[in-house]
């Protein structure tokens, strides 16, 4: 196939709590003819979220992001950057209440989103023959740039990193340093087609080539003698 192909998984409805979310994506994919070998499905951390039944009611946003902070890197007022007990580096710990399931609602991140990709992969293999790789996604700012992007929070069925050390780059020059962040990539490229305020929770990418292997979301954090940013 030539070229990438990015589908949304529209008709998904509002998940709650205790709902199939392999039952739900697998017939919005029955929707968009189906599964390929080869195939990727980016799914919203929301909507894992919210099927796990990882929402809090509170009239209290900064102890609840505090509560589920591991640590606190900065603090500005109620603006929080807080380590995850994932190793994740964000705003809020990843508490957020936009499209939570209602006023005085929030939503927290799966409590492992690497499971969370294993149990949808291995569903919708079941369902369609070919497992497709599964990346759990969600949006993060950047340090030094304006604005967010998604980025993967869980994997199954693909290595995040594409470890290029070792090997010549176009003139011949051995890499020393390169890992391309693939499942991030993925992350971005899906969010293009996923809607929050249009409540499309999930998109299949097709016609690229995912480094194969297993791997977890984890290997995306900076490791802390790397991190010149503590």
């Amino acid at each position: 196939m030539s070229g990438v192909e990015i589908v949304p998984l529209a008709g998904i409805p509002e998940i709650r709590p205790g709902d199939d979310l392999a039952r739900l994506v697998g017939d919005a994919l029955e929707r968009a003819g189906g599964l390929a070998g080869g195939d990727v499905i980016v799914i919203a951390q929301k909507a894992v979220s919210k099927a796990e039944g990882r929402v809090a009611q509170t009239d209290d946003t900064v102890g609840l992001i505090l509560r589920e902070a591991q640590a606190v890197r900065r603090r500005r007022g109620d603006l929080v950057i807080a380590e995850t007990e994932h190793g994740f580096v964000c705003a809020s710990a990843g508490v957020d209440r936009s499209n939570s399931p209602g006023d005085g609602w929030a939503v927290l991140l799966p409590r492992d989103p690497d499971a969370s990709a294993r149990e949808l992969r291995d569903e919708l293999g079941a369902r369609f023959g070919a497992a497709p790789a599964v990346i759990v996604s969600d949006s993060f700012g950047r340090a030094w740039r304006q604005g967010t992007t998604d980025v993967a929070i869980g994997v199954a069925g693909l290595s995040p990193l594409l470890d290029l050390r070792g090997t010549p780059d176009a003139r011949g020059r051995v890499l020393g340093s390169t890992q391309i962040a693939v499942a991030d990539e993925l992350a971005g490229a899906a969010e293009l087609v996923l809607g929050k305020a249009s409540g499309v929770p999930a998109a299949r990418i097709r016609g690229y080539r995912v480094p194969p292997g297993e791997g977890s979301a984890r290997a995306l954090v900076m490791p802390p003698e790397r991190d010149l940013f503590p």
